[in-house]
């Protein structure tokens, strides 16, 4: 069964989407689907508990049912920060085992494709000991990287996809998300993207404002991660 990390270069450079598009992507493909956010820093009082829309949004993408909230995001943080300080306001003390458990606990599910998102970038701090980084590591998981396309993507997407290799993982895809409709000479940034980075590329998403995971399937294939094994 098929499983992996979902990182990105950055913040903010489509994570949940492109995810959330790979998940709806292998459901019309007929394979069964779910998508994790161990840890999320950004979330909402609702009379339900704490929620991150990042983590409903990978939900609502699942097609494994019945699906509780919390075995997709069971470390729901307040404040919108780096996971390390969002904990440490929260009061709370993460480590990698206690978040890898939670994530081997929903994936007894065992989909046809479960997808583990991460929070910010590959190097981001989940206390003042661990990085986020390790929980990759820990679980085994191949990672997809998600690179959002504007000016300087090349040195940070080169970077991140040395630093996955460096930690002994597998970079089993990447995706170009086009984060700035106007930078300048964007074929060739993607053409220099798709020669140096260690990995095939899913698929190239245009910048088209208000998007979801449907249009966004359309130009991803899912295909080479339905085939692709998965150690765990």
């Amino acid at each position: 069964m098929p499983a992996y990390f979902v990182t990105g270069t950055d913040t903010d450079v489509g994570k949940t989407l492109i995810a959330s598009a790979l998940l709806t992507a292998a459901s019309a493909a007929g394979v069964s689907t779910l998508g994790l956010k161990p840890v999320a820093a950004g979330c909402h009082d609702t009379p339900d508990g704490l929620r991150n829309d990042d983590a409903l949004a990978l939900m609502a993408a699942s097609s494994v049912t019945p699906l509780h909230y919390q075995e997709v995001n069971p470390v729901a943080l307040p404040a919108a920060c780096s996971p390390h300080i969002a904990a440490r306001e929260a009061g709370r003390r993460l480590t990698i085992a206690q978040i890898a458990g939670y994530c081997r606990g929903s994936m007894t599910r065992r989909a046809g494709l479960t997808l583990v998102e991460g929070a910010g970038g590959w190097r981001v701090p989940l206390s003042d000991r661990e990085l986020l980084s390790s929980l990759p590591r820990e679980l085994q998981l191949p990672v997809i990287l998600v690179v959002g396309v504007r000016l300087g993507c090349i040195n940070v997407a080169l970077l991140t996809a040395e630093a996955v290799l460096r930690d002994g993982l597998v970079l089993a895809g990447w995706v170009a998300n086009v984060l700035d409709p106007d930078m300048a000479f964007l074929d060739d940034n993607l053409a220099t993207l798709a020669r140096l980075l260690p990995a095939p590329c899913l698929g190239r998403v245009p910048w088209l404002p208000g998007q979801t995971a449907a249009d966004v399937a359309a130009h991803l294939d899912v295909q080479p991660l339905l085939t692709q094994p998965s150690p765990r």
